[in-house]
Parts: structure tokens; sequence; C-alpha cells
């Protein structure tokens, strides 16, 4: 199945502009040559409500990833240390399975390094029935560029933002311009989604959600995120406020991260958010900490 290589031959699918070769064996940032690389491809019930429903969103999990927090909850994927890799044939073929098991979508997680296979797939597997809304699953950290190829083809953007601290994003993500380019990127989405859609069961068919995970010991900077996305964005889009940070080992230079955000740091965004007038928005209840959230990368439903 044919995609356009050439995307790939000087890489600058994402803010990163790594211009190296990857049709040639050659690794930027992300660490993926062109071959698709994934982890797993399966229902997934963790997702927002409009999300997941009952069903479960029909989510694919590839390797590799533009940002690597130091904080990633899904590290092996993220470096590659966990990466099976599959045709884009396969990929296509991957969608219509999830389709006939039930999903209410197709959830693609981390697909920024992938845009052009991914985008062949999509379009080969609509030829062959494929029905369901195509979610674009992101850091946010996104070339303007590389979303606007992307037009017609994904029904849902759920975007990260994640700072709007230039020196937090440098510190934690080794982006000092995420800010930036995740405004630029989360526009030009919402241009092409400007209103949210739903079925009869609440499910989300088009529009936009946009994530933040609160962090510890960074609440000043969650205020600062859901105060510039609700100034521009309205209730065009939904926010969604996500507690689940995990901790996932020591970090010596970085000791704020050793612990999970307290039930108060949380409660302060949650509040602020409120006191703003946001009411298209999603929250998470419980523990500020849930393993569940982290699926088993097993590869499950690539073969």
């Amino acid at each position: 199945m044919e995609y356009d290589k050439n995307q790939l031959k000087e890489c600058v699918l994402c803010p990163r502009k790594c211009r190296v070769d990857r049709t040639e064996g050659e690794k930027g940032f992300c660490g993926m040559p062109d071959k698709l690389m994934a982890a797993r491809a399966a229902l997934h019930m963790w997702e927002e409500p409009c999300i997941s429903g009952e069903e479960g969103s029909g989510t694919v999990f590839f390797s590799g990833c533009n940002m690597k927090c130091v904080f990633c909850q899904n590290k092996s994927i993220a470096i590659g240390e966990t990466a099976k890799e599959i045709t884009v044939q396969r990929l296509s073929d991957i969608f219509l399975e999830l389709q006939k098991k039930g999903a209410n979508n197709i959830n693609l997680v981390t697909p920024t390094h992938y845009v052009p296979q991914i985008s062949a797939a999509i379009l080969a597997a609509k030829q062959r029935g494929l029905a369901l809304p195509i979610i674009y699953n992101s850091s946010g950290y996104e070339r303007i560029e590389t979303v606007k190829k992307l037009e017609g083809l994904v029904d849902i953007y759920l975007p990260d933002m994640k700072y709007v601290s230039p020196e937090l994003s440098e510190r934690y993500s080794h982006a000092r311009d995420y800010f930036r380019c995740s405004k630029e990127a989360i526009k030009e989405m919402v241009r092409q989604l400007p209103e949210p859609e739903f079925d009869s069961k609440g499910i989300m068919m088009r529009g936009v959600i946009v994530r933040h995970l609160v962090i510890p010991g960074a609440v000043e900077d969650s205020k600062r995120v859901i105060r510039y996305l609700y100034k521009n964005f309205g209730d065009r889009i939904y926010i969604s406020i996500m507690n689940q940070y995990t901790p996932m080992g020591k970090f010596p230079d970085m000791p704020e991260l050793e612990r999970t955000v307290t039930k108060e740091e949380y409660e302060e965004v949650i509040e602020y958010a409120v006191a703003l007038g946001i009411s298209h928005g999603y929250m998470q209840e419980g523990k500020t900490a849930e393993e569940s959230f982290i699926p088993i990368f097993d590869y499950e439903g690539l073969f």
C-alpha cells in the first residue's frame, strides 16, 4: 500500500524538524524509522466517557514519540523499547477489526511521526467500509502544516496542552517552544472541527477535546493553560482536566515529580475552571493516580 514517502525523506512532520531521511533508516528525536511500529491495538475503556462509552475506544498505541516527557506513563513505547513493526495494509485491517469488535471510534495514540502512513491506512480502510470517527490523540506538540494535511481524515482531535511556561516545557519535555506550537495546532484543529457533535448515546462524533494533566507543584501553570483555552475557544472545545499523574521512578534532579498530585492541588485547579465558567469539560474522580490508566503493552491486536 503506497503512501507519500517524500514526507519522510527530510522529516519535518513535527516541530523538531530533524530533517533526517527516515526512508534510509535515519532516526530523529522520535527514534523511529519509516516503518510503522506499534505496541497495542485493542478496545480501551479509560478515555473520556464520550470517547470510550460502554463499548470502548478502538485504540492503536504507536511506538516512538516527539516529546519523551521525563514523567511519561508510557515510557516503554515512547522510547521505542516496546515496538513491533506492522505494514500500512495491516494497520488498515486493524481499523476494520476494531470496528467489527464494536469500537466507538478509531483512536490513534502518538501518531504524529506516522501521519503519511496512517493517512494511507485510513483512506484504504474507508474504501473497505470503515465508518467510525477517527481520533487524533496527541501530545499537542504539532506543526500546523502537518495538522492541515489531516483535514477531512480526522473527526475528533484529542490533543494535550501540557504547559504555558517555557521553563516547565523545557525542563520536563525538552521543548521550550511547546506552548507556541500547541496553541497554533489547536487553533487549526478547531478551525477544521468548530462545533462538537454527539450521537444519541452521547458518543462524540466530531469535535475537539483538549486534555491537561495537572503536574505536582505546577498548579499556577495549570490555571494559565485552562485560562488560555477557555478565553480563546470557549464552548467550541471540551477541556479534560486530569489528575492521573503517576510517579514513574526516581528523579534525582526533579524531586517534585516523585509524588502524586495532591487532592488539594487538583481541587484548586477544578475550582478555578468552574469559576471561569467552563461547562464543557471533564474531571476525574477518585484517587489522584490509578495504575489502571496504564495499559499492558503486549502487542495485543497487532498480528
